[in-house]
């Protein structure tokens, strides 16, 4: 980091030129605009005597080394190499395995292994249909129109 006699003059000076702009925004634009003007340009001066300037120096340093090292580094790129071929074998995989299961399911039920209940589950109930509920003869006539339209149409 740098030296602590290097920062207090730039932070003063950010601060400085600030309150000027502030004190412009508030001739120009209202009080309302000079104060937020003036709450930014505190925040320089706030960073250096709270000593959270030095964690933020810390924070973008880090940051930086660590961008630079992951865009120049050839193992990095190796990784995401392998990265990448991971995600391709996943996928194939995948598609692989649907297309087993598809072969699998269109065999008839003679081919495909029998499935016995175990000895602690109920064998499943088969299920009956619904009973669908009967139209109304005015349902009726509403589609009969419409399927001589379609006949005559050619329509079928």
């Amino acid at each position: 980091m740098l030296n602590p006699t290097v920062w207090l003059p730039l932070c003063a000076g950010l601060t400085l030129l600030g309150l000027v702009l502030s004190f412009l925004a508030f001739r120009r634009r209202g009080a309302a605009s000079g104060m937020r003007v003036a709450a930014w340009a505190l925040l320089p001066a706030a960073a250096y005597l709270t000593g959270a300037l030095q964690m933020l120096w810390t924070v973008g340093t880090t940051i930086v080394g660590f961008v630079t090292g992951l865009v120049f580094n050839p193992f990095v790129w190796a990784g995401v190499a392998v990265a990448g071929l991971s995600v391709v074998l996943f996928v194939a995989s995948g598609v692989m395995r649907g297309r087993k299961l598809a072969s699998f399911r269109k065999k008839t039920p003679a081919e495909a292994p029998e499935v016995k209940p175990s000895a602690n589950k109920t064998a499943p109930k088969p299920q009956q249909p619904a009973v669908a509920p009967k139209q109304s003869p005015k349902a009726e006539d509403d589609f009969s129109d419409i399927e001589a339209l379609l006949k005559k149409r050619g329509i079928s």
